[in-house]
């Protein structure tokens, strides 16, 4: 079953790279320029296991290689069946990536570190997943505290029409809502009084969640309801302080990557709700050099875009 769950991920992923290269968006550099990289070129991917899957299936996808059938969402470097181009793959923590598209011809990069870069996941991509990407960013509670009255009101306001407006207008693109039916931020069953002067914790990446957590901060404070949000770089902390009842949520990662992380380190973290995707793009070496002054600006090893 679990197999079949992750060959149906893969096939929506593939299907959101094609329809996005379809669909006419501003893409630098077409997956036919991108397979025509030299011998021997080098990429960088994330060193995680579901990212590093997703990027290689991305690099599958654009012909730069060819996995194994039932690769899959588990894949790794070994599992490339074919490399026509002799391509190196580097496997890089995912946040130091962007920091090393200076001394390789392409990076896979997670749009919240390629923001935070000042990269323009939308812009400064030679290509990019489009907005049917299985890996929707969730908000994640421990097991146990799916129907809490804090879960329920972090839910509400995430799934609001001010958060998916600010998503919209603040990112352009490079972060996409995924709530369907938006509300006004409030869940109308819920006894906000009872809540009143308390505090709800979330652990959370600071671009793009801790700024989406600002959005809904706002309206809790409506509801005398503090939100406390807690910012972490790396993804193994956030869970581990939700798991131990340190912080009582988190918001930072996609569901194949908490089932991942569920089954290596035995804790009890749900998802409660899909709030957003985060297409992940593939950068030359020389992206974002022309709209961001910090970018590398090394020429790319590929065709330049």
């Amino acid at each position: 079953m679990k197999k079949l769950i992750a060959l149906a991920l893969a096939l929506t992923l593939a299907l959101g790279v094609v329809l996005f290269a379809a669909c006419g968006k501003k893409t630098p550099a077409s997956p036919a320029d991108l397979s025509n990289i030299p011998d021997g070129a080098k990429i960088a991917v994330p060193n995680d296991a579901t990212n590093e899957a997703r990027a290689l299936l991305i690099l599958d996808q654009l012909g730069v290689i060819k996995l194994k059938a039932d690769a899959g969402v588990t894949a790794t470097k070994l599992d490339i069946e074919e490399n026509p181009h002799n391509v190196e793959i580097l496997e890089v923590e995912a946040a130091q990536i962007p920091n090393f598209l200076k001394d390789v011809a392409f990076g896979v990069i997670n749009s919240n570190y390629a923001l935070a870069a000042g990269l323009n996941p939308v812009k400064d991509s030679v290509a990019v997943e489009g907005a049917y990407s299985p890996y929707a960013n969730i908000l994640t509670v421990k097991e146990g505290a799916e129907d809490a009255p804090e879960t329920k009101a972090l839910i509400a306001a995430l799934s609001s029409k001010k958060v998916a407006d600010f998503i919209s207008e603040k990112y352009d693109g490079a972060v996409i809502s995924v709530v369907e039916n938006p509300g006004d931020g409030f869940d109308p069953d819920l006894d906000y009084a009872a809540l009143a002067g308390k505090t709800i914790s979330v652990a959370a990446s600071p671009t793009p969640h801790a700024e989406i957590l600002a959005v809904a901060k706002e309206l809790l404070a409506e509801k005398d309801i503090t939100l406390e949000v807690i910012e972490y770089t790396d993804y193994v902390q956030p869970n581990l302080v939700v798991d131990a009842g340190d912080v009582f949520a988190n918001y930072f990662q996609h569901a194949p990557y908490l089932e991942d992380f569920n089954a290596s380190n035995g804790t009890h973290l749900v998802s409660v709700l899909p709030v957003h995707v985060e297409p992940m793009g593939v950068y030359a070496s020389n992206a974002g050099a022309a709209s961001n002054a910090d970018a590398p600006a090394a020429p790319a090893a590929g065709d330049e875009k």
